[in-house]
């Protein structure tokens, strides 16, 4: 095993090899983006030291215990583009956004995949990600900028993170995880897929940068723009891994250690479609199919419960990425109000509700319970760019738990409920419950 910054030295020729492998691209970037912060940051190795030694005790001591429940990060877009084809569209963004909730939530089809081997460590990592419904200054948004550039290839050196150099300044990096997709990326004649920032980096470019045509899932969207092989979506699934703290998964040296023991020993990246077991490292087996692999976007397909520790534990209290947890940037807005409701600052008659099944398939079922007698109860549900989608009126109701079923194919109320995340607010006479659904069918 290696030193937790053994990946350094190996790390930062991550891009020359895998353009040499795929041919086309490179595959990710973040190691070259990280050799250059640190070179320019000396403190920062000293920041990610603190990070690794809270990761370490956090997984040790939330062994076997289950989590606090599921964490929303509220994202947003920031489009940068020379050509008006570089300006990708919305359905683009969105399945992007629904590839991203489908891998780290274990809710991709292909998981299914799973060699019996690691089947038993594959893992929902109980972290999903909407587009945000609030702008740093409390107006509502669709989580989605654009800026035409005169610039025609961005670097690894974080200029697009700056108005000033033709790209777009960052939103507050403690409230949102903000990504960029830029025209083109390229480095030394290469040409790049992305790089996502480390824990530990500067907060004025912290996010994860994807080539445009990178960004988003041919399968979801096909009027999109893409790059033939990488048009699942599952490279921004690696680089948001790395903004998680997540390392490659032969940890960037020969049989390296990417800090997760459950993740197998393996010599190095695998490319392609590699056919299982590829033994390496006197392993059973290399897990060419995880996220933090090389492999193409349709061979990669889950990540580890020792990762989900990892990504946990950033955004856990006193993690480095903790503010991103408790983030209202993505809290339903009303046309009526145009404010961000906040229910955790209100007396609340409301208590903790339920959607169930969850992901909904055709049938689902709101729970809740009343705490105070005779409230007026509405129910309320947003899509993910925060418009109401419809409203129903419960009427008042007694103490105690009450349960009533929407249809997602066509309810009366609510109509029919196409494929992703939704938002369900039940409203009480003075405060309300917020839930978070994904239709999928």
């Amino acid at each position: 095993m290696k030193k937790t910054y053994a990946f350094l030295a190996a790390g930062i020729l991550c891009a020359s090899t895998a353009f040499a492998q795929s041919g086309n691209f490179s595959r990710c970037s973040a190691m070259e983006a990280l050799h250059e912060q640190m070179q320019q940051d000396p403190q920062m190795k000293l920041r990610m030291d603190d990070i690794e030694a809270f990761t370490q005790r956090y997984a040790k001591n939330t062994a076997n215990k289950r989590t606090a429940g599921v964490i929303t990060i509220p994202v947003v877009v920031h489009v940068v583009y020379n050509t008006a084809s570089q300006n990708i569209s919305d359905c683009q963004i969105q399945s992007q956004m629904a590839v991203l909730n489908e891998d780290f939530r274990k809710l991709n089809a292909d998981n299914a995949k799973t060699p019996a081997l690691f089947a038993g460590v594959a893992a929902d990592t109980e972290i999903q990600f909407v587009l945000a419904t609030v702008d740093p200054n409390g107006n509502p948004t669709t989580g989605i900028t654009r800026t035409q550039t005169r610039t025609k290839s961005f670097s690894t050196n974080n200029a697009i993170k700056y108005t000033s150099q033709g790209g777009k300044d960052a939103w507050n990096t403690s409230k949102y995880l903000n990504f960029w997709t830029a025209p083109k990326l390229s480095s030394q004649g290469q040409q790049l897929l992305g790089y996502g920032q480390f824990p530990g980096g500067s907060a004025a470019t912290d996010g994860v940068v994807m080539a445009y045509a990178a960004f988003g899932s041919r399968a979801k969207c096909p009027s999109g723009v893409y790059y033939t092989g990488y048009d699942l979506g599952r490279t921004t699934t690696h680089e948001v891994g790395h903004f998680l703290n997540l390392r490659h998964i032969w940890g960037d040296a020969t049989c390296g250690n990417d800090q997760v023991s459950d993740t197998p020993t393996q010599q190095t990246a695998n490319y392609g479609c590699p056919t299982f077991p590829h033994v390496t490292c006197s392993n059973q087996g290399d897990m060419t199919m995880n996220f933090m692999d090389y492999t193409d976007d349709p061979c990669m397909y889950m990540f580890t419960a020792g990762q989900k520790a990892r990504m946990q534990a950033v955004l856990a209290p006193g993690g480095f990425r903790a503010s991103l947890a408790s983030s209202t940037a993505a809290a339903p807005v009303t046309s009526q109000t145009a404010q961000t409701t906040t229910e955790a600052t209100r007396v609340m008659n409301i208590a903790p509700a339920l959607v169930f099944p969850n992901p909904v398939k055709a049938d689902m079922n709101v729970s809740y319970a009343v705490t105070a007698e005779n409230a007026n109860v509405q129910v309320e549900i947003y899509n993910i760019l925060g418009a109401l989608v419809g409203s129903y009126y419960e009427g008042s109701k007694p103490t105690g738990t009450h349960v009533f079923s929407i249809s997602a194919d066509n309810d009366t109320k609510f109509g029919a409920l196409k494929n992703g995340m939704y938002i369900c607010r039940i409203k009480g006479a003075e405060a309300g419950k917020v839930i978070r659904f994904i239709v999928e069918r």
